[in-house]
């Protein structure tokens, strides 16, 4: 089910995820009290953090231009962001770029200008929570280019540097994107669908005219070269449910005509659309996804006059999250996924040969599920931001691999868990890997709890990060736990046939394939077998449901936005269009391929006490599938406690919850294990 975050809702969670503490909210139960020293300090590094939303370079490739989040009360990072340039290679000379003449204000989505003198960007300080777009530069007064009611995305300068694109939501009633909460329904249920459109806005007057239909929502897009037309994702309906079914559109920038040019098979989700510096070709990235912006899968071309695209990785061991092509327009540049891990690497699109630029044990790039790097012009410098679980985010920029780092706002963090391992092992369907984190202050003559914490997707990858306040686990080895971050099949990360082995599976190979790792972490480090526990959010959340009806060997469970039932999932939740390339048909059409994966037709064998959290507007995994399974469990007499959070979607605004629910998990598992 879907993890990802979209656009204007992922910017402001990463912004959130920044906030200074606050006392936990009481939800639903009495928090837990007197945290240990040390798990409060793990807690206070996680929500101190300042967090870098973008990093992207200047098309000459002497500057960049970043987001991150401004200092509040007591010098703690607050809800708002800042715009900073700089020239990388003398960073020390900074220029902060605002609409809110150095006010406090939530500023950043940036654009530079083809000629690389301005940059377009968003700022909600004309009035707080609506961005508009202005265009300023660096050492300059901003100046207010759009005055609209609605939720504003994704700006792009055409070619010649006389028009900005943006992604335009009309009177949008909320914050945009499937991870927000979900407005309740009343009176006629979808009689009202509020569409993203791509609009066109004259650099000089503000001028802004939408050009995509009415009827169709705009996912991603590009400019053609000559900008005369844009490329696009798009589909009719829903924009939250549909993204998994969308089409390739191009549209006529002077008259918005509309043309499709490609179809996909329901089995293939496509993301980053990029027109080649030739005009000819549109590259894409297309595989079997399950959340929009958590984009993986292998490199596809395709004629700028549509036709059949081409894969030009067939067989690659590795998923491609972002590209770029060169100006060759015969080699692609893009950012991969690939044995747990970042890198980039180069691909020859007749050739199909691949070129390793770098990789390393780390995330690299700002999106919490993009990997890649923003490139100049000539593609000789690039920009990105680097973070793993020893060194937190920071921004890097310069020659591709040999980046000099350009901020140290995270300096004063220090890691407050153990270091991080790799770990591989094997499978039916191949190598599985894994990220090991030890306890803090380990002691190799002692024998530690163990915790596996399986991710969301289950198209996603667990990679090395620097925990924010949604990375609630990570306060476990403060309390001296190993944690175990598998990548089973159906990961990114080890090509698109192991992402796509889970098809017709959920809680088969998978199951199998974190079961493995647990044994091979047994195996290789002092863990007591006796002291196991499993938790995840979302497809991590239901795959800890299913864990506890299959085995007993956990002793604990803390179980994030799960589902219980795939039958029932199907009708309750806002998305349910990512399900068929996995199940193959609807539930109404084959609803035993559903059934033989539902938690809830063996929650007669769970042993293992579980403590269940969601928030209560969750539209992808709402709260009757965290309800049943925890009515069972009572209903069996297992030790349970489910917490319902208010007002919150399927990514967690308020960090009081954050901050509960991380207390509540070390409590969970300390009085169980």
């Amino acid at each position: 089910m879907k993890t990802s975050m979209t656009r204007k809702v992922a910017y402001l969670i990463v912004i959130l995820g920044a906030a200074a503490l606050v006392r936990a909210a009481k939800a639903g139960a009495e928090s837990p009290a007197n945290q240990p020293a040390a798990v409060e300090q793990a807690i206070r590094t996680m929500f101190g953090l300042h967090a870098i939303m973008e990093a992207v370079i200047s098309p000459d490739g002497r500057r960049v231009a970043w987001a991150e989040s401004l200092a509040g009360k007591n010098g703690a990072p607050s809800l708002n962001a800042a715009i900073y340039v700089a020239d990388w290679k003398s960073p020390a000379g900074r220029v902060r770029v605002s609409a809110a003449n150095g006010a406090a204000a939530n500023e950043g989505r940036v654009a530079w200008s083809p000629d690389s003198k301005q940059i377009a960007f968003l700022s909600d300080a004309a009035h707080a929570g609506q961005q508009e777009l202005y265009v300023a530069t660096p050492g300059s007064a901003a100046r207010q280019l759009t005055h609209v009611k609605g939720d504003l995305a994704d700006a792009k300068w055409s070619p010649d540097g006389k028009t900005i694109a943006v992604l335009f939501i009309e009177n949008a009633p909320r914050a945009s994107g499937p991870l927000a909460a979900e407005t309740r329904d009343e009176g006629v249920v979808g009689a009202k669908i509020y569409e993203q459109r791509l609009a066109l806005v004259d650099a000089t007057t503000g001028r802004m005219r939408e050009i995509s239909p009415a009827d169709l929502y705009v996912y991603e897009y590009d400019w053609a070269p000559d900008g005369k037309r844009i490329v696009a994702t798009a589909a009719p309906g829903n924009g939250d449910d549909n993204w998994y079914v969308a089409k390739i559109h191009v549209f006529d920038a002077a008259t918005g005509g509309d043309q499709s040019i490609y179809t996909p098979p329901v089995t293939l989700q496509m993301g980053a659309p990029k027109w080649s510096p030739d005009g000819k070709t549109i590259a894409f990235i297309g595989g079997i996804m399950s959340d929009e912006g958590s984009v993986g899968g292998d490199i596809y071309t395709l004629s700028a006059e549509g036709g059949e695209p081409k894969d030009v990785t067939p067989g690659m061991k590795a998923s491609a999250a972002t590209l770029d092509w060169a100006a060759d327009s015969k080699t692609i540049r893009f950012g991969e996924i690939v044995d747990g891990q970042s890198g980039i690497a180069e691909v020859n699109v007749d050739s199909g040969a691949i070129s390793t630029t770098w990789t390393g044990a780390e995330r690299m790039g700002a999106s919490r599920f993009g990997v890649g790097a923003s490139f100049s012009r000539d593609g000789e410098m690039s920009a990105t931001v680097r973070q793993s679980f020893g060194k937190p985010p920071e921004v890097w920029a310069g020659p591709t691999g040999a980046w000099k780092q350009v901020t140290h706002i995270n300096q004063g963090l220090k890691p407050e868990w153990g270091e991080a391992k790799s770990l591989h092992w094997k499978t039916d369907v191949g190598e599985a890997q894994g990220w090991v984190v030890y306890p803090k202050d380990f002691d190799a003559t002692k024998r530690y709890p163990l915790v596996v914490c399986v991710h969301g997707g289950p198209a996603a990858a667990n990679m090395p990060s620097w925990p924010s306040r949604w990375s609630y686990q990570m306060t476990l080895p403060s309390a001296g736990y190993f944690l175990l971050f598998p990548n089973p099949r159906g990961s990114y990360g080890m090509g698109e046939a192991f992402t796509r082995a889970n098809v017709k599976d959920f809680g088969g190979g998978d199951f199998r394939d974190i079961m493995a790792g647990v044994d091979e972490a047994i195996k290789t480090l002092p863990i007591d077998p006796e002291k196991l526990g499993i938790t995840g959010w979302s497809y991590g959340g239901y795959m800890s449901m299913w864990a506890v009806t299959q085995t007993n060997r956990f002793k604990a469970a803390v179980i994030g936005a799960g589902l219980s039932d795939w039958v029932s999932y199907y009708g309750e939740n806002q998305i349910d269009k990512w399900m068929i390339p996995y199940f193959g048909a609807s539930v109404y059409e084959d609803p035993a391929v559903y059934a033989k994966s539902a938690p809830i037709d063996f929650v007669k064998n769970v042993k293992t006490p579980s403590l269940i959290v969601v928030g209560d507007s969750d539209g992808e995994c709402p709260p009757p599938q965290s309800y049943e399974f925890w009515h069972a469990l009572v209903y069996f007499g297992v030790p349970t406690q489910f917490v319902i959070y208010p007002h919150e979607g399927h990514g967690f605004v308020d960090p009081a919850h954050s901050r509960d629910v991380a207390e509540r998990a070390v409590a969970w598992f300390n009085s169980r294990m």
